[in-house]
């Protein structure tokens, strides 16, 4: 939408509002009271609508729940099975495979590149026959329900601007974020929660240096409403959301009241929609006093449903604790729920630590959509597991230092994984080469996953855009197919 034009319906609000006989503040407290009113006639979980004619056309999936694995967890590893590589372990990678690829600062100097062979076992599962790693049990035992997407392709080589790439559509940090895109388009299930919420983690031994920046998951020039609201590993979820001592709730409604016209009164004066995000924000903080509480108590939960997650699920900040959070999330009604967790970087560590970070990951990741599954939520709420990129299929490093194996940054070719929200379960797409060096047969790029995305929540990625500097964006800028084949 043009923000002019955004402008031009506040601006008439508030002249409606400003000229009404009792003015700004009758009209926000009966609107309070109103909501307060049909609270008791209505369900707790209240829908706040995005924009007018959206979603374009019905949709498979309400929700989202991105797991996003940071630091890239290696393709040849866990999902995309080679039996090439034992045969050249140790041998120089063909150079009419691997030549004028463009690779990190780690490996792009190295004149030696030996295949390394999967440190791992692989398997056939399910009754799709889908290739996982022995690292992977749980997440194998559900391969009937995953939808495997093993040509997906990128093009940054390094994790900050492959990261931004994946979530907003440019390597350069500054674009709206996916979930600030959809909360903008379609709104909300619950206005009791924030629409795009997000959760972060880091491997136990905090082997990596990855960094969470706000710009993945920020509003970019949508306005900052819609960006991410990251829950804290520790502590309250969120700063600030419990009173000072000695103010009561009505005390701090009374406040709120009061400020709520102050700055409507200056949105008024200055036309600044940020104005009314700021009241948004203490609004949608006010009923988080309620509604944060109640989502972080798992004493309702079964043992059994605890269990499957892990034992780390009780430990606020884990991998395990954000992925049933995530599902509650969800049934709340929440949008958009990113949970990323770091680790995945293994440059010189493969050997000890890829087995680490996927027994963290594997059993919360499973127990997830088996829960959903469960619950009836899964059909609606679409499931996406993945990296920035892949690792190498050589070694960085010498062949002969075992303890020191490892892999670089790969965006060539690489698997992710999804589940529920309208994809075909039990399915594999896409292929890579006989090295699982390059995406192959069906090659799917960052733009296309995001217009797939998009599609499956009722979006046009090429109709959902925002006016800023003379031009309109999308997620997808200027490119972008959906990839019909993965749809069931």
């Amino acid at each position: 939408m043009n923000p002019l034009h955004e402008a031009s319906l506040h601006h008439t609000r508030r002249q409606f509002f400003g000229r009404s006989a009792m003015g700004v503040g009758t009209a926000a407290l009966a609107s309070l009271l109103g909501r307060d009113l049909l609270a008791a006639a209505t369900p707790a979980r209240r829908a706040v609508p995005g924009l007018p004619d959206l979603p374009h056309f019905a949709p498979k999936a309400k929700r989202v729940i991105y797991l996003f694995q940071n630091g890239a967890p290696s393709h040849v590893d866990l999902f995309d099975y080679k039996p090439m590589l034992r045969e050249w372990h140790g041998k120089q990678i063909p150079d009419e495979v691997a030549k004028g690829k463009r690779f990190s600062t780690m490996t792009g100097n190295q004149t030696a590149r030996p295949v390394l062979a999967e440190i791992t076992k692989f398997a056939q599962h399910g009754k799709s026959g889908a290739w996982v790693s022995d690292f992977l049990p749980n997440i194998a035992s559900i391969a009937d329900d995953l939808c495997f997407v093993k040509s997906m392709h990128t093009e940054a080589v390094n994790h900050a601007p492959a990261i931004t790439f994946f979530l907003t559509g440019s390597e350069m940090a500054g674009r709206p974020s996916m979930g600030a895109w959809l909360s903008y388009g379609l709104g909300s299930e619950t206005e009791d929660l924030p629409a795009f919420v997000v959760m972060t983690s880091r491997d136990k031994e905090a082997s990596c240096g990855q960094i969470f920046y706000d710009f993945y998951w920020g509003s970019g020039f949508l306005p900052t409403k819609y960006q991410g609201v990251a829950f804290r590993g520790t502590g309250d979820p969120v700063l600030y959301l419990s009173n000072p001592q000695g103010m009561s709730r009505d005390v701090r409604r009374g406040l709120l009241d009061d400020l709520g016209r102050l700055n409507e009164m200056k949105r008024a004066e200055f036309g600044d929609p940020e104005i009314a995000t700021r009241i948004a924000q203490y609004e949608m903080a006010y009923r988080m006093q309620a509604s944060v509480p109640e989502l972080t108590d798992f004493s309702k939960e079964s043992e059994s449903t605890l269990a499957a997650y892990g034992p780390d699920v009780r430990k606020q900040g884990t991998y395990a604790y954000n992925c049933l959070m995530a599902r509650r999330l969800a049934e709340r009604g929440v949008r958009f729920i990113q949970v990323m967790h770091a680790g995945w970087d293994q440059h010189r560590n493969l050997n000890s630590q890829l087995k680490i970070q996927c027994e963290d990951v594997d059993a919360p990741s499973a127990a997830l959509i088996r829960d959903l599954k469960q619950r009836g939520l899964l059909d609606d709420t679409l499931v996406i597991w993945g990296g920035e990129f892949g690792r190498t299929p050589f070694l960085q490093g010498k062949i002969e230092e075992t303890k020191q194996w490892g892999r670089d940054h790969h965006p060539y070719a690489f698997t992710q994984f999804m589940a529920g929200g309208g994809v075909k379960p039990g399915f594999s797409y896409g292929a890579t080469d006989d090295f699982g060096f390059n995406a192959v047969k069906d090659r799917v790029h960052v733009h296309d996953f995001q217009a797939t995305v998009m599609h499956l929540l009722g979006l046009d990625h090429e109709r959902l855009t925002y006016k800023f500097q003379g031009r309109n964006f999308r997620l997808t800028d200027v490119h972008g197919h959906v990839v019909k084949d993965l749809l069931a």
